[in-house]
């Protein structure tokens, strides 16, 4: 006796797609204003970059903008993808270190959680006065140390930009510490509980088990933490060097410069900026759903 299959009823896709379609509904009242002023910023920065829409004279397309600026923003591309870089990466492995304490159960843990809690309402620009205050020749560690300021290594406004990517890394650190841990602390236990229940020692449930329930949120909050050290602006131009500038530094100066025909070129400027970050998002997100796939 032969048996057939009976057909999926054609009401189950729709009970699907009804759960994204209000995920949907819900998420754009948050995404439509957001979507529509930085549109409009980034469309009014491109118009001005090419030349259509001037603040003197006849609009009239031209890359003029971008020539004028091309030497000063290779050179600031390379300075902001080092700080971005090097900052990320400082940020994510102390992060990653920072959750993995605060999900330990150690009285410990609340403590610096805590403590990681209350670096994130702190603003850039006084994180970076402190920062300045801190590691200057002249600041609170060298006379701390008992060091002569003349002998002290220029980790503000030095060639490395040590104090730039100091303050961001300690900064985005927390950032990147607390989504992690409220990752961790809801899945990993259990996962952990039944690992050590099968043999696992413990670096082979670190290595198996909570790093790979780590990695989409910190792959997330490192490419988040890095769009935004490239396109931020304040802690560069107190700790950084005067030449050469990181991207945003280079976007304000010439924006706010006396002359009105260097406006094109800080939209020049900003538009590659925007241009690079949403490539990182792009390869960010690429690089999640490969994540997702292989889970």
């Amino acid at each position: 006796m032969t048996t057939t299959k009976r057909p999926a009823p054609p009401e189950a896709p729709r009970r699907r797609a009804r759960p994204r379609t209000r995920a949907l509904l819900l998420v754009l009242p948050a995404v439509v204003p957001v979507v529509a002023v930085v549109g409009a910023g980034l469309t009014s920065a491109l118009l001005l970059s090419v030349g259509l829409a001037p603040l003197v004279g006849e609009p009239a397309f031209s890359l003029d903008a971008y020539r004028a600026v091309a030497t000063d923003l290779g050179t600031s591309l390379r300075v902001s993808l080092g700080i971005a870089a090097a900052a990320t990466a400082v940020a994510t492995l102390v992060g990653l270190c920072l959750a993995l304490a605060v999900t330990a159960a150690v009285r410990r843990s609340r403590l610096l959680g805590t403590l990681a809690a209350l670096t994130i309402p702190i603003p850039h620009l006084v994180g970076a006065a402190a920062m300045g205050l801190l590691l200057a020749d002249a600041g609170f560690l060298s006379r701390l140390l008992g060091v002569d300021p003349s002998s002290w290594p220029p980790l503000v406004g030095g060639r490395l930009w040590l104090a730039v990517v100091a303050e961001y890394a300690w900064k985005e650190s927390a950032f990147i510490a607390l989504v992690v841990a409220g990752v961790l602390s809801s899945r990993a236990a259990s996962y952990g509980e039944t690992a050590a229940l099968l043999g696992a020692g413990r670096w082979a449930r670190l290595r198996y088990v909570t790093l790979p329930l780590a990695a989409p949120a910190l792959g997330a909050t490192a490419a988040i933490s890095f769009v935004y050290v490239l396109g931020s602006y304040e802690v560069a131009a107190l700790l950084g060097r005067a030449h050469p500038e990181p991207l945003a530094v280079l976007a304000f100066r010439l924006f706010t410069s006396i002359d009105l025909t260097a406006r094109p070129q800080a939209a020049a400027v900003a538009v590659t900026t925007a241009l690079l970050a949403l490539v990182v998002v792009l390869l960010a997100l690429r690089a999640l759903r490969g994540l997702a796939a292989e889970r």
